[in-house]
């Protein structure tokens, strides 16, 4: 057995054979670590003994790719229909979020159609049982053990044979063979490959947890989201009762899909209609408040939009933004005090999507500059009023995409008014009841909305 030690980049996961202090694949600095790594014949023994053999690519066919439904339908919607079989799906997310929860409730779904093993790192089986009678799991076919040995895990794959398995989290799964501690970039790069090979030969579906540090990546390097079929993150404050699962990666699906849960008593539960629970508790005759449609993947939904503009105490103006790029937010705030004519220069501006969301669409941009101008003029919206268009640097607007489905979705919910980019006659259909404001920059648009 022969060690060797190499350079692992914590931001993007590429090796080198030498320490440097600036990545030069990434560009970052200091984010290169030390990990001793094992080569030889007892590391072979790692590798799975199925031997695959090349086929002509015509002889294969599409129908292969069965994808299955696992009992949650947000779950489903964001890995684009459901899983697919013999996928690697890592689940991402901060403690504490719920992605044990989640994996957990959909063994009862995946129990019906195979054997799944679910692999605890973290807890005791009997802490898991309590877990599952919590949130009413059915036991029939699910098969449940404590171990962080690769190997040990590997070998009940081969005693149990399942169909489904569940690694509970990969942070705490190591390779003996390897002398780094678990969890660091080596042994996290080790384990979840030899699950890859795992699944890639044998079938098996692999759901991995992989915690969030405190920067914000899954395990320090970003090596799992290469290796991987599917990255979703779990969002959400754990003082609140929502979440938010996004794709990340997704080799079989849309990676804008969005799913939303609600964290009950008995485990997570789907939310049909996240536009109308985003707009609960929503302020009557408040300024500083606007309603905007943006699109995640194929659902439109509805966020709420507040900002609060006040007096400055210092020589320079605060401003900070919360689900809306701060760029993007200081941007806008530029256009409105020079085309708009707001003296927004003298005030602090806090700008803040309520419900969690990120705003990270255009179509945003007008709501976002009317929540200001009401906070900022002290009048306030229209409750009936939405507001749907991307602003360019001049102040114009521009079209959007999904108009009439985004539009459909505002109505649906009993807005009676909307203010759109003026678009030609014909193009757009106002649907029953609602009155369309067609302007052309952001002057019209105060004009239309506050009389000015």
């Amino acid at each position: 057995m022969k060690a060797k030690t190499s350079f692992f980049c914590t931001e993007c996961g590429n090796e080198y054979a030498k320490w440097q202090g600036r990545c030069p694949a990434c560009g970052s600095w200091n984010t290169l670590v030390e990990q001793q790594t094992v080569t030889g014949s007892k590391k072979a023994q790692v590798q799975r003994k199925t031997v695959n053999r090349a086929v002509p690519l015509r002889e294969l066919s599409s129908d292969e790719e069965i994808r299955f439904t696992t009992g949650i339908k947000e779950l489903d919607r964001v890995l684009g229909g459901g899983a697919v079989k013999g996928s690697l799906v890592l689940v991402g997310g901060a403690p504490g979020v719920g992605k044990s929860t989640l994996l957990l409730q959909i063994c009862g779904e995946l129990s019906s159609m195979g054997v799944v093993l679910y692999v605890t790192g973290e807890e005791s089986c009997r802490q898991l049982k309590m877990r599952a009678d919590r949130l009413c799991t059915a036991y029939d076919g699910i098969f449940v053990i404590s171990e962080t040995n690769l190997q040990t895990i590997l070998d009940t794959v081969d005693e149990t044979n399942p169909e489904f398995l569940i690694i509970d989290s990969i942070q705490t799964i190591f390779n003996e063979e390897l002398t780094s501690a678990p969890g660091s970039v080596g042994q996290v790069k080790d384990c979840t490959m030899a699950l890859m090979r795992l699944d890639k030969n044998r079938g098996i579906t692999v759901f991995v947890i992989g915690h969030v540090n405190k920067e914000g990546a899954i395990a320090g390097p970003k090596v799992l989201e290469h290796m991987v079929d599917c990255v979703l993150y779990f969002e959400g404050s754990v003082a609140s009762g929502y979440r938010i699962l996004r794709a990340a990666k997704n080799r079989y699906g849309s990676t804008n899909e969005i799913g939303v849960f609600e964290m009950l008593d008995n485990g997570l539960c789907s939310v049909d209609n996240p536009s109308e629970l985003l707009l609960s508790g929503r302020p009557e005759g408040t300024p500083g408040t606007c309603v905007a449609c943006v699109i995640e993947g194929s659902r439109p939904i509805l966020a709420e939009v507040q900002a609060l503009l006040c007096p400055t105490s210092f020589n320079a103006a605060r401003r900070n933004s919360n689900g809306v790029d701060y760029n993007r937010a200081m941007l806008l705030l530029a256009v409105a005090e020079k085309i708009g004519g707001l003296r927004i220069g003298a005030c602090d501006a806090y700008i803040n999507v309520i419900g969690g969301l990120e705003l990270d669409e255009p179509a945003a941009d007008l709501a976002i500059v009317i929540a200001v101008a009401s906070s900022y003029l002290d009048k306030p919206v229209d409750g009936n009023l939405a507001a749907i268009g991307e602003i360019g640097l001049t102040g114009e607007l521009r079209a959007v995409s999904n108009l009439s489905q985004r539009l459909s979705e505002t109505a649906r919910l009993g807005f009676t008014k909307c203010v759109i980019p003026r678009q030609g006659r014909g193009k757009v259909q106002a649907p029953a009841g609602m009155e369309l404001i067609q302007v052309s920059n952001i002057g019209e648009a105060m004009n239309a909305v506050f009389g000015r």
